[in-house]
């Protein structure tokens, strides 16, 4: 699911337009056929699954009404486009809905990312909207080992 947000007129609007729906999986694959990107509903099980195998994790903590949260998934969804090699499992946690994720990753508000490389917090962020720090944390997380 890829989404394109018009740069002019009513932002906004256009994001909040653009609701936020987490399918069960979504994967990307590369030219190999090889996933490279995974992008699924939070459970502690799959967490500690990849993190078990050393995978870099972007824990996701979105709300379906948050401009902020509207705005990373592009950015995100940018990222996966352009780096289909990386690869990097997406953990959506519904800010709403599961309350006790949330509390458990310390999480002030919604649009928080977290980004782990297997048990490691290399990242911390909130609110954080600008493409470049964004692609920077991801790019220097893909990079770790």
């Amino acid at each position: 699911m890829l989404w394109k947000i018009p740069t002019g007129g009513p932002l906004i609007g256009a994001v909040i337009a653009m609701v936020l729906s987490v399918p069960a999986i979504e994967a990307q694959t590369t030219s190999s056929g090889a996933t490279a990107h995974t992008k699924e509903a939070f459970t502690h099980e799959r967490f500690q699954e990849l993190q078990a195998q050393g995978a870099l994790i972007l824990v996701d903590i979105f709300a379906d009404w948050c401009p902020d949260c509207a705005l990373q998934q592009t950015v995100l969804e940018a990222y996966r486009e352009r780096n289909l090699d990386v690869p990097l499992h997406t953990l959506m946690v519904d800010f709403d809905a599961q309350k006790d994720v949330v509390t458990h990753f310390r999480a002030p508000r919604q649009s928080t990312l977290i980004l782990y490389r297997g048990t490691e917090r290399l990242w911390f962020s909130v609110a954080e909207t600008r493409e470049e720090v964004i692609v920077q944390a991801l790019s220097e997380g893909a990079s770790t080992r």
